[in-house]
């Protein structure tokens, strides 16, 4: 074999040559063929250089999963950089294609980068070496075109491929989302991953509840649940590279609670071909039109029942900013319709003579002066009041009510809540566990120089805090476990309260949410009230 190249030492014999082995494997050669597997590309490049001992092997550079039609790949981009440092002028392939399939590339390379650099390059299979061949000869010419075509021809059935799963429902992503697996038997199908789906059934939950989106986070990290991408990471599982991610920090964020609550694939639709680029030799998505989305239902198995997931995203459509420090919005906000204009009402707090009372009010923004003619304002109390005792005259007329309570298997409920919090506080412990594993490596780590002083400092400080962070959390949690068992668990008053609909004294959010639609303020006197009559 060729002397080896020291590129650290730079001792380097008297090889005119000194080259390296570029070697490229896309994902449909792989699949295709094993003609262009990395190891027979080794091989091939390896029989060559036994019978050219002018030329001095410094080693390989290899693309695995990488395109030719795009240059950006990282093996090309070091190569390319050893020859600017002068420490290589060969390049060995095994054939032309494996340089690259874009030809104005290809040949932009061949005639003016590397003559440029003074480097030589050699295609083993296609006989083609620089030293002696020229890049316009006619024959080269029309490989450097065929491999352009074999791209585009490969581009074309890949995208027919994908277009006919995606119409028939098969998951083609590469990173399910939260909540979800691919099967084991059939990677075209999604699977529910228990663990996630349970949070996600709570992120659900809370908002039917009336929290806002930032509050959803902020008890989600409280609990010491991983979000989305980091419990990807912590579990080894696929996730994005680049683009939309949680926040820096790894916590929840207000936006990927938003994500969650209105993506169809947790209702067992999947959405498909949002994006897409417009020719197989540009990276860059750009955006469909939803004419061009494949949409189809019943593709797996549902996280979220469609009746509860239709109510989520009527919440968010009619959700409205919070107050100062208010966690949640008023019952009413965002359902109170000018009966005139069609405006959504607006809510004013005006301070009473007594300092300690407030009096609110509901009016329309549009005013008189800008074409309205309502002209009225009704007190918070008044509507709340009138609603009420219309809600409750609503149930005791609904005749569905006993059939809902009566399949409400409450124990059943509990059993699996209480699961779901010690599954909860089981990964919790593993975290600490790990965690405690990593601190205790810490100061050996420095004493052997793998670590500075200051660097063994603030890592034992992030994991002292993270720990402190986790434990408070299972504290909690034991607490929610205390009270699931003993029926006090908050989650189970809420299924309970299902049977005091029929007598509820209380306007909240949940209750309004669940019955009502919209209500229309036609005049001081006079409103109306649209209901729902399919969530129950």
């Amino acid at each position: 074999m060729p002397a080896k190249f020291d590129m650290d030492n730079n001792n380097v014999n008297d090889a005119k040559y000194r080259a390296i082995a570029y070697i490229r494997l896309s994902n449909s050669d792989e699949s295709a063929t094993e003609s262009h597997s990395i190891a027979n590309q080794r091989k091939i490049i390896q029989e060559f250089l036994t019978k050219h001992p002018e030329i001095e092997f410094v080693g390989e550079k290899i693309d695995d999963g990488h395109s030719g039609i795009f240059f950006d790949r990282p093996a090309f981009l070091e190569m390319m950089e050893e020859i600017e440092l002068g420490n290589i002028n060969c390049i060995i392939t095994k054939d032309l294609s494996r340089l690259g399939r874009e030809h104005i590339e290809v040949g932009r390379y061949l005639r003016r980068v590397f003559p440029a650099l003074g480097v030589r390059f050699i295609a083993t299979d296609d006989n083609f070496d620089t030293l002696s061949d020229s890049a316009d000869d006619i024959s080269v010419l029309m490989r450097i075109a065929l491999n352009d075509g074999y791209a585009h021809d490969i581009s074309r059935k890949t995208r027919a491929s994908l277009e006919s799963k995606r119409r028939c429902g098969d998951y083609v992503g590469a990173c399910p989302i939260y909540g979800y697996k691919k099967d084991e038997n059939n990677h075209n199908l999604l699977v529910i991953d228990e663990y996630p789906a349970n949070v996600v059934r709570d992120i659900f939950r809370m908002k039917i509840e009336g929290f806002s989106a930032m509050r959803i986070a902020e008890t989600l990290d409280e609990k010491g649940i991983l979000s989305p991408i980091m419990y990807k990471k912590h579990n080894g599982l696929p996730h994005p590279k680049g683009g939309f991610s949680d926040s820096v920090d790894g916590k929840w964020s207000a936006t990927t609670i938003f994500r969650i609550l209105s993506n169809e694939t947790y209702a067992g639709t999947l959405v498909q071909g949002k994006a897409g680029t417009p020719n197989f030799k540009l990276k860059k998505q750009m955006l469909k039109p939803q004419s061009e989305w494949h949409r189809v239902e019943h593709t797996h198995e549902a996280i979220i029942p469609n009746c509860i997931f239709d109510l989520v995203q009527k919440i968010l459509i009619i959700d409205t900013r919070l107050s100062p420090n208010e966690d949640k919005p008023f019952p009413l906000s965002g359902l109170l319709i000018c009966g005139c204009c069609g405006n959504r009402m607006s809510r004013k707090t005006v301070p009473g003579r007594n300092r300690n009372i407030n009096y609110r009010y509901y009016f329309c923004p549009t005013g008189i002066k800008n074409g309205c003619s309502l002209g009225v304002s009704m007190r918070d109390e008044d509507l709340h009041f009138c609603i009420l005792n219309s809600i409750k005259a609503h149930i005791s007329n609904f005749a569905d009510i006993e059939k809902l309570l009566a399949g409400l298997d409450l124990n059943k409920y509990a059993a699996t809540l209480l699961e779901k919090l010690k599954t909860q506080v089981s990964e919790n412990e593993n975290r600490l566990s790990r965690i405690h594993m990593f601190k205790s490596r810490l100061y050996e780590t420095m004493i052997n120089g793998d670590l500075t002083k200051n660097e063994y400092k603030s890592l034992k400080a992030i994991y002292s805090k993270d720990s402190a962070l986790i434990s408070e959390a299972n504290v909690k949690l034991q607490k929610e476990i205390e009270d699931t068992a003993c029926n006090r668990h908050e989650q189970m008053n809420l299924i309970q309260s299902l049977n005091e609909f029929e007598s509820v004294e209380v306007l909240d959010r949940k209750t309004v949410i669940c019955f009502i639609r919209c209500i229309y303020i036609r005049g001081k006197h006079e409103i109306e009230i649209a209901y729902n009559h399919d969530h129950f």
